[in-house]
């Protein structure tokens, strides 16, 4: 396999040159060559560069996954630019934020159904899908600096606000190297794989990049349904896919999951969010034929760093662990005040430094964790207050910020509840300072903020468990809505 150099964009050169006819993306009923891919891109780096973008710049992109999403990513990568990929379910005001937080360009990128939104945000055109195709469009030439970004994300940091991680043309080109995907071989039949995790998610747009230069075909479902999730792996022949746990229980749930023909399924696997041993355990005894694999990393590290392989599964006490370091990566379990290694099977912060951390140096992850003498990994939760809904990440300053500024509301604090099927849902306790309803809360909320951030869970309390130093207590706020909710 030719290596990738300098610029992600020559991700598909290999494939496009020896096999252009070979199809890349099916999205639907439409299905996209690799061929397909190299005109899209080289017409967005067109477009975009006559629009006066060029390389250090950063392009806000919202689109579900597909062709134009694709093209946005490697087109801006092609002249040196970075796509800046935002989450389909934010209001405009949370889009204005993550664009100014990552100093976008005046350029952006939306597929139709979001395009008023990022008008709202942006000060500046937002180019849709049709804008990005013409006949007279000028060649651009591939802008060759591996210390320029390719790609930016977002996470939730400590204090629950998103941050942007810029991901520089050189880590990601080695990432893509060193990613588990089987090399492009022209004399074999693509690998048909399925993508019904989020674009803008780093396991969904490694993994579409990754798929590309293996030479791959990638079934995209943009919006997941656990039906048509079925479906499409039984039409399609699909061999893997990556899940959160919640899709993963909602498949083995739906009517269809018994009659429907998943014999094609070779590997499921799972991650971005905790998954419950009795899940795993019911669905490896669901698909006995399937290779079932956890895998457990971060934006910060453009993906998984440790895996629970399949053979780890057959051992039953290895199921709640996310496995072992992959090959480069090093791991310690801290103890955060005073940073030294804690014993063997003892809960610390979890550290990472590895190749294909987006910053050098250990990586502080946040989350907590134990080891046990074998270097198997089990989480225990997060030194931060992130909450973690599906896979869905964000802090609890978001919704508080936006109910403080109901008049009704007097105080109000936000919190993760734990929940079976989630992971978590979010649940929040009001000081009112006039009457109001969970209904009136809960509306208020989804006018402002993205569906999964809205409460699930209302409480009205006379006081907030504050520390001394004036900051929420987390677990005794969880205690308390729970509390409260038992009582009703």
């Amino acid at each position: 396999m030719v290596p990738i150099a300098l610029n992600i964009s020559h991700a598909i050169d290999e494939v496009v040159a020896a096999d252009p006819s070979r199809r890349a993306l099916v999205i639907g009923d439409d299905e996209y060559s690799y061929a397909d891919v190299e005109v899209a891109v080289s017409n967005t780096a067109a477009v975009l560069a006559a629009r006066g973008v060029g390389p250090g710049d950063r392009v806000a992109v919202v689109d579900v996954g597909g062709l134009a999403s694709t093209a946005a990513i490697l087109g801006a990568a092609r002249i040196g630019a970075a796509a800046a990929l935002m989450n389909i379910q934010l209001k405009p005001s949370e889009l204005h934020e993550l664009a100014r937080t990552a100093e976008c360009s005046p350029i952006a990128i939306a597929g139709e159904p979001y395009r008023a939104a990022l008008e709202q945000a942006v000060d500046g055109v937002v180019l849709g899908p049709a804008d990005l195709v013409g006949d007279d469009l000028q060649h651009t030439d591939t802008v060759e600096n591996d210390d320029l970004d390719a790609l930016v994300l977002f996470t939730s940091g400590t204090t629950g606000l998103p941050k942007a991680i810029p991901i520089t043309q050189g880590t990601l080109s080695q990432r893509l190297l060193t990613m588990m995907t089987a090399p492009f071989d022209p004399a074999s039949p693509p690998i048909i794989g399925m993508m019904c995790v989020p674009i803008f998610h780093v396991g969904g747009s490694l993994g579409l990049l990754g798929a590309l230069q293996g030479g791959r075909t990638t079934v995209i479902q943009p919006r997941f349904d656990a039906g048509e999730w079925l479906r499409l792996v039984a039409k399609h022949r699909i061999t893997s896919a990556f899940l959160v746990p919640t899709m993963l229980q909602r498949i083995l749930d739906h009517p269809d999951f018994a009659t429907t023909d998943l014999s094609s399924l070779r590997g499921v696997y799972y991650g971005a969010a905790a998954a419950p041993v009795e899940l795993v355990q019911r669905a490896m005894a669901a698909l006995p034929h399937v290779a079932f694999a956890n895998i457990f990393g971060q934006t910060e590290t453009l993906g998984a760093y440790t895996t629970l392989t399949p053979d780890d599964h057959f051992a039953p006490e290895r199921i709640g662990s996310v496995g072992r370091a992959l090959p480069g990566v090093e791991i310690r379990i801290v103890d955060p005040a005073t940073e030294q290694e804690v014993a063997v099977g003892d809960v610390g912060e979890l550290w990472v430094l590895s190749e294909q951390n987006v910053r050098p140096g250990w990586l502080h992850t946040g989350d907590l964790a134990r080891m046990d003498a074998d270097g198997y990994i089990y989480p225990s939760g997060r030194l931060s207050d992130t909450i973690n809904r599906g896979g869905e990440k964000f802090g609890p300053i978001e919704i508080e910020t936006v109910l403080r500024e109901h008049p009704a509301v007097a105080d109000v604090a936000a919190a993760g509840v734990p929940d079976p099927e989630m992971g978590e849902r979010v649940g929040v306790a009001v000081v009112a300072a006039s009457p109001m309803t969970v209904g009136e809360v809960q509306t208020y909320c989804k006018d402002r903020l993205a569906i999964y951030k809205v409460p699930e869970h209302v409480v009205f309390v006379d006081d907030l468990p504050y520390s001394e130093t004036g900051k929420v207590v987390r677990r005794q706020l969880v205690e308390l809505i729970q509390s409260e909710l038992a009582d009703k």
